[in-house]
């Protein structure tokens, strides 16, 4: 494991840095960790588009309330390889890729000494992969879902026409491009504060907007036909499932416009020890809310993980 670039930017708490790490499959990823804290170590699963600096002030949240922080950029975003020869499609062949993207995370937990135990907090498509590990026996105490993708929100008649342009792709060798209403827009760079789907708070949206004006590489546009067919395979996978006896909490935004707040409530009345809180007024990105909005996700999370040491 070789040093990577951690931006400043990133505003994370003291004693951050981060690693280049290796999948099984050989796919080069980053990871950063802040270490600071004995409570435990949170992996943080970010969502599509999304890289490790986006979570520093998530990290000096959570270090303020004795928890150490690790985060990933999944393959194809942030500074990991990206898989095509346009690097700001979001691609990923099968969801299955990114559990190797896991192991590599949790080899830098164990190489990096964080302290025990470990809880998780994700966001949206980390939401999904958060699910799908779970499944297959990540071992943590406790789970944090920040609006999870367990569900796209397309409309009846755009999700068949979905369904069946992203299977056709695969078919026709035709993945690589992007998704139907999608391209080479990238919404940090080019959308503008009024009527974003992302956040109520100004200070924020622009704060995620200089991390990418400054850093361009960590810019990601929209999604290939194969990640969307990924995505729904996964989803509808998931969705047959039981949800892990595991404790959990999930918040999503009242005005949520990303992800299908129906699969949310439906997934969290199924979990046994699982809440849901539905934040008034809150898009996408809790995280990525107003002040009061972000602390009371960190307060009820942490309540979560030190109720469960």
């Amino acid at each position: 494991m070789s040093e990577a670039p951690l931006h400043p930017l990133a505003e994370g708490p003291p004693g951050g840095f981060a690693r280049w790490v290796q999948s099984l499959d050989g796919v080069r990823l980053r990871a950063a960790v802040w270490p600071q804290g004995d409570r435990g170590t949170v992996l943080l699963f970010p969502g599509r588009t999304e890289y490790v600096e986006k979570y520093g002030r998530a990290a000096a949240d959570l270090a303020a309330r004795g928890y150490a922080s690790v985060a990933i950029d999944w393959r194809g975003q942030g500074l990991s390889d990206r898989a095509l020869a346009d690097p700001l499609t979001g691609h990923v062949g099968d969801f299955a890729e990114y559990q190797l993207d896991i192991q590599a995370m949790l080899g830098l937990v164990a190489s990096a000494g964080l302290p025990q135990p470990l809880y998780l907090m994700s966001h949206s498509m980390g939401g999904c992969i958060a699910l799908r590990a779970l499944h297959r026996g990540l071992e943590v105490r406790a789970a944090a879902f920040c609006a999870p993708m367990w569900g796209l929100r397309l409309k009846p008649a755009t999700r068949i026409v979905a369904q069946q342009l992203a299977a056709m792709s695969r078919l026709f060798q035709q993945s690589h491009r992007y998704a139907p209403g999608t391209s080479r827009f990238s919404y940090m760079t080019d959308a503008g504060f009024e009527g974003n789907v992302l956040t109520t708070d100004p200070e924020m949206f622009g704060w995620m907007k200089a991390q990418v004006a400054a850093v361009p590489e960590l810019g990601l546009a929209g999604p290939s036909l194969g990640w969307l067919h990924a995505a729904l395979v996964e989803c509808r996978t998931l969705a047959a499932r039981r949800s892990p006896a595991l404790p959990a909490f999930c918040a999503v935004g009242s005005a949520e416009r990303v992800v299908d707040p129906a699969a949310i409530h439906s997934r969290m009345a199924d979990w046994p020890g699982g809440t849901l809180s539905v934040v008034q007024g809150a898009e996408h990105e809790i995280l990525m809310e107003t002040p009061a909005i972000r602390r009371g996700f960190i307060d009820s999370a942490t309540a979560l993980f030190g109720a469960n040491r």
